[in-house]
């Protein structure tokens, strides 16, 4: 029997974390092949320390991406995320572009070939996750996580906070009560700040980014109420911090609610199902969850590299399905061809979407009209509703 009293804690971390920094380049890369070759097949990593960031990885697309331009698109971002600091600034870093050809072994073994449909591009397992806690249908602690830093950053791009820096985490501490969350036990935001403010500057600063993003009552009380738990945060980015891609794969999907198969998403075209399928499985989940046939769900996915179709389905409601769970599986398999293509057709997925992915979450996000969240659509609830 699952608990119904509990404290649960989700983080998140912003934009501009050493993390977030190398997602955002590695994404922006994949996004500057898809935009020139829809079909191209990209997986780039990236490295960014103090004043240095190095690109490596894979790809196959028009010659027309060059090293330069890879390049340039790494400045581009980190002038977007804000860096412009004297141990990371996006002019003055040096950018080292080590990416090559794909592997023509991976290339056999995934490409579609006269009846041979496209196979996955590797072999894995992804899990999706929809919970009617809140309005997108994420968990409560990792929304809110998200929620104040984006309200932070929000505020620093538009010069209304201009005194606080790019790099930022949030930790939020919910409590629950009969399984649904009440209240807020702690909160916990450290942020990059001026030399020139204190702590109890930065507390204030940061306290209406806070209680805004929270229902009514939930604030916790002041004792428990973190900011800048070391005093001081003013060197911090890749200067503080060495960062890689894919390294906050729980703050980019569901907080830890979730199972999570272990596959990072940035830096990777959709073609790679730890992306796609992943993608796919909150689909699917959060239109069960729209639909009102299950207050939470759990979908998992599987895949062997050069098979086209799911290994397994495995679907989960714990308990709150109002509907045979088999037949849920059969149905939902029925809607949405899961084979790579299936998935990349069915969302829309080999199109310029993931630079915006990379920070706040890849899930809970608004649908955009270029096609870009398109697995936060709830397009299937109407068909899951008539199935039952």
């Amino acid at each position: 029997m699952s608990k119904k009293n509990y404290l649960f804690t989700s983080e998140s971390v912003s934009e501009g974390h050493p993390d977030k920094v190398a997602d955002r380049i590695s994404d922006a890369v994949v996004d500057a092949f898809l935009g020139a070759d829809p079909h191209a097949r990209v997986a780039v990593e990236t490295l960014c320390t103090t004043n240095l960031v190095v690109l490596a990885g894979e790809v196959r697309g028009p010659g027309s991406i060059t090293k330069d331009l890879m390049e340039e698109t790494a400045r581009h971002a980190i002038k977007d995320i804000g860096y412009e600091q004297d141990g990371f600034h996006w002019k003055n870093a040096k950018v080292q572009v080590h990416v090559h050809s794909q592997s023509a072994d991976i290339a056999v073994g995934v490409d579609a070939d006269g009846d041979k449909d496209e196979g996955a591009g590797d072999q894995g397992i992804m899990f999706g996750y929809a919970v009617n806690e809140t309005e997108s249908l994420m968990p409560a602690p990792i929304h809110l996580a998200h929620s104040m830093l984006k309200s932070l950053a929000e505020a620093r791009h538009s010069g209304a906070a201009a005194l606080l820096g790019p790099d930022s985490k949030s930790q939020v501490t919910l409590e629950y009560r009969d399984g649904k969350p009440v209240r807020a036990s702690s909160i916990v935001i450290s942020t990059q700040h001026d030399a020139s403010l204190s702590q109890a500057d930065v507390r204030e600063l940061v306290r209406p980014h806070v209680i805004n993003c929270l229902p009514q009552g939930w604030m916790c009380d002041e004792a428990h109420f973190y900011v800048n738990p070391t005093g001081r945060f003013v060197i911090g980015g890749p200067d503080g911090d060495c960062g890689l891609t894919g390294r906050k794969i729980i703050v980019d999907t569901y907080g830890g609610a979730a199972p999570h198969g272990g596959g990072a998403f940035s830096g990777k075209d959709p073609t790679k199902v730890d992306r796609s399928a992943a993608y796919a499985a909150r689909y699917l989940a959060k239109n069960v969850v729209a639909s009102g046939l299950a207050d939470k769900c759990v979908i998992q996915l599987s895949y062997a590299i050069g098979v086209s179709k799911p290994l397994s389905v495995y679907v989960d409601t714990s308990g709150t399905c109002k509907v045979d769970e088999d037949k849920l599986s059969d149905v939902l398999q029925q809607l949405m061809d899961l084979s790579p293509r299936g998935i990349r057709t069915h969302l829309g997925l080999n199109k310029p979407i993931y630079a915006r992915t990379a920070a706040y979450g890849h899930f809970g996000r608004t649908p955009d009209a270029d096609g870009g969240f398109s697995w936060e659509r709830t397009d299937l609830v109407e068909q899951l509703k008539k199935a039952f």
